[in-house]
């Protein structure tokens, strides 16, 4: 108060002058801006008070003039420029009579633009004029006060009467803040003699965290009120509410399930309907996991029906939004939005404000899941006026992940890297890194990404939890493209039980795709094509089923790939058709990023299957090239260009023909034998080669490679090192001739391209292509 009254002095003088208010909800700047505007009112001031917006400009409508500005000017944070405004000019309060004081609550809520423009006013103002605005996060523009929770010792003169246990009760579960305690106190008044004041707090009182934060104050008030001796009713109310806050700490699962376990034993040992139902409801979040869609369904069912036995309209609400939940991971789009639609009358006839901005949030999904993404963004602003009037504490996280859904869709994901990252560090253990990682390779920063995965995905792989199943997918997105192999296996075979679902990340605010589109993609990345082709197939069946036009478009482009690589007999035809389907739905929903990777830009070449032989394409060349061996070698080195490959992974057509140290080591005798196959079979490759005859060189270079992994798991002697064999020898050499004559090819026919590849490529026990000056910047294979 000292300040303000600073603040109001200067402005009857004449001086003017600005402060910021900041502190989170409940810490009273809304009593301290009324207090102002009474100081102000009784000095003669004019009050003028407006609120944030979500549009970032609306906030001043009314308060300032803006000076008209040159064309084409932007606003500040280039954020699009306000009508009269311009930021080489800027803006002024209004000259009027007498001095005023100029309140704006909640700045931080219309955005960067508009705390850019509260600078540039708080240095222009009129010298009569005194601003005073509040925030939640401190704005780094002094003078500024902070505001904060109180200790014991001052709720305690706030609350006087309440004993020293129902104070620190009160202090835990409002975490010092006046407006929240002051409430808390008010529920405490009136309740009868009996009833223990640490039990009813523990039970009744809000978190103030988002999702998968935890709320330290309300975790040791649930943890206090665990001591204390309790019903059998109570005691699991208790342990399973405790369960629940846990949800966020990834290091509590074996805590949490038993807390949970001894709970429903409690519960079902009284069998009391209402106590089941909650604890039901508060152990399917505590042991959230979704291999457990199944188990959810079923559960909601009984959750639904023990509370309408109690009564207990609230927590039938959540029942049926559990349902909501788990059809939606099922991939029953139609029936989840019954439930979704039945949520919102059972919560308009609790009075549930939050519900609606659940609806709302959820809507949002939906519609941009089926590609309407003007009506998402009605909806997402809608989802975030609510939670903001009602103070969901997840309002902004909760809408920018529905912003982040529609851009990443469109592939308009460069503005997104930093926030995730910023959430990584600040929730460990929930995998948001793993999002982080999909959105650098989704940015065009492969190694950033490639980086992450091998950073991320050991704890994904040994994890769980409700985003266990969104960032193992994102995780696929980056193996799919950059990774090691050996990441592509191991995420395929995690994802694999989740066949048929849709990726749900926890309470359906976000869903991205189905889980066979991800299988489809690690799939072709293994070289598993024929079961990448049917993977996509099943994903698209599901996309159309539900209408899911902007997934439909990314897995239809997918698949053509992977008909592409594997140039099966009417793969070629299909795949255009594919390729069309995308480009038609991308063109029409505005999806930038895909349209891009179906139209490559000028600099990239292509180096693809065109059914039984290759196209090459590179700048105005594109020519079509009988296949060999040394085209496949050609293949699996421009897929990874700068990295070296052992001659004999290069002709065994995978990394890797390690060979145990127990393993028998070959006699002379038998290596002689193995040698003379390996010859007759280079000559087989050659008459195929020369033949034109492709499945006759697939058939013998299957066998070659058997031969090659046979023989080098019995070379060597006992466990020493094993010196560079003939078989090594022979595989360079024949590698090499074949890649080389494979340029040679090419280099008649596309001399351009060829010439970029023989300056390229380097042979001899390692192979490797580090392209050159001049050529694609890189090669789609």
């Amino acid at each position: 108060m000292a300040a303000v009254d600073r603040l109001l002095d200067g402005a009857t003088a004449g001086r003017g002058g600005h402060l910021v208010v900041s502190g989170p909800r409940g810490s009273g700047r809304t009593a301290l801006v009324d207090a102002a505007a009474e100081g102000a009112r009784a000095r003669g001031l004019t009050v003028l008070r407006a609120a944030g917006t979500v549009s970032g400009h609306a906030v001043w409508d009314g308060l300032v003039e803006w000076p008209e500005p040159p064309p084409g000017h932007q606003g500040p944070g280039g954020a699009p420029r306000p009508k009269g405004t311009d930021p080489q000019t800027p803006p002024v309060v209004p000259a009027g009579a007498g001095p005023r004081l100029l309140v704006v609550d909640d700045i931080d809520r219309a955005g960067p633009a508009a705390v850019e423009i509260y600078r540039l006013l708080a240095f222009r103002a009129d010298p009569g004029t005194a601003l005073l605005v509040t925030t939640e996060e401190p704005l780094g523009a002094p003078p500024e006060v902070r505001l904060g929770g109180l200790t014991e010792q001052e709720l305690a003169a706030l609350a006087p009467g309440l004993s020293v246990d129902a104070v620190h009760a009160l202090w835990l579960a409002s975490g010092g803040l006046p407006g929240a305690a002051l409430t808390l106190a008010g529920d405490l008044v009136g309740l009868p003699e009996s009833t223990d004041p640490v039990l009813h707090l523990a039970l009744t009182a809000r978190s103030g965290t988002g999702f998968l934060d935890i709320d330290a104050g309300l975790v040791r008030l649930l943890e206090t009120a665990a001591e204390r001796p309790l019903n059998p009713v109570d005691r699991a109310q208790v342990l399973a509410r405790l369960a629940r806050e846990l949800l966020g700490d990834a290091s509590a699962a074996g805590r949490r399930r038993a807390l949970a376990d001894e709970a429903l034993d409690l519960a079902r040992a009284v069998g009391d309907p209402g106590s089941l139902a909650g604890v039901l409801d508060s152990r399917l979040h505590a042991l959230w996991d979704p291999a457990a869609a199944g188990e959810r369904l079923a559960t909601a069912s009984v959750i639904v029906e023990q509370a309408r036995r109690a009564g207990d309209a609230e927590t039938e609400l959540r029942g049926v939004f559990w349902r909501f939940v788990a059809l939606m991971e099922v991939g029953e789009t139609v029936r989840a939005e019954a439930a979704l639609m039945a949520y919102a009358r059972t919560a308009e006839h609790v009075g549930d404000a939050e519900a609606a901005v659940v609806v709302s949030a959820r809507q949002a999904m939906l519609a941009t899941v089926r590609g309407r993404f003007d009506e998402a963004a009605v909806l997402a602003r809608e989802a975030a006026a609510r939670g903001r009037r009602v103070g969901l504490p997840d309002t902004e996280r909760l809408a920018g992940s529905l912003r982040s859904a529609v851009a990443v869709l469109r592939g308009d994901v460069a503005e997104l890297v930093d926030p995730w990252q910023a959430m990584a560090r600040r929730l460990p253990g929930h995998f948001f890194e793993a999002t982080a990682a999909r959105l650098l390779v989704e940015a065009g920063r492969p190694v950033e990404a490639g980086l992450e995965l091998e950073r991320s995905l050991p704890a994904v792989l040994a994890g769980s939890g409700p985003r266990w199943l969104g960032a193992a997918a994102d995780l696929s997105v980056v193996a799919s493209r950059v990774g090691d192999p050996g990441a592509a296996l191991a995420l395929y075979e995690a994802l694999t039980p989740y066949t048929g679902r849709l990726v749900v990340w926890g309470g359906a605010n976000t869903v991205t795709g189905a889980v066979d589109d991800y299988l489809g993609r690690l799939a072709l990345r293994l070289g598993l094509l024929d079961e990448a082709v049917r993977l996509l197939s099943t994903a698209m069946e599901l996309e159309r089923r539900i209408g899911a036009l902007p997934w439909l478009a990314h897995t239809a482009a997918a698949r053509a790939d992977a008909m592409t690589a594997r140039g099966a007999a009417g793969d070629g035809p299909a795949a255009e058709e594919h390729r069309s389907t995308a480009r038609s739905i991308a063109e029409r929903l505005g999806l930038d990023g895909l349209l891009a990777s179906l139209a490559p830009p000028a600099d990239d070449g292509r180096f693809v299957r065109d059914g039984d032989d290759w196209r090459l394409q590179s700048g105005a060349e594109s020519v079509r090239l009988r296949d060999t061996r040394g085209m496949e070698y050609l293949r699996t080195l421009l897929a990874s260009p700068g990295r070296e490959i052992d001659a004999l992974d290069l002709v065994a057509g995978g990394k890797g023909l390690p060979a145990p140290a127990s393993d028998p080591v070959l006699d002379v005798t038998g290596r002689a034998a193995y040698q003379r196959h390996l010859r007759v079979l280079d000559e087989q490759l050659d008459a195929a080669d020369r033949a034109g005859d492709p499945d006759r060189a697939r058939a013998v270079t299957a066998e070659r490679t058997r031969l090659l992994a046979e023989l080098r798991r019995n070379a060597g002697l006992g466990g020493r090192p094993r010196p560079r064999t003939d078989e090594a020898e022979r595989a360079r050499v024949n590698a090499t001739r074949a890649l080389w004559t494979a340029v040679a090819r090419i280099e008649a026919a596309a001399p351009l391209a060829g010439a970029h590849l023989r300056a390229s490529l380097r042979t001899g026990s390692r192979f490797v292509y580090r392209p050159a000056p001049g050529g694609p910047a890189r090669w789609i294979v």
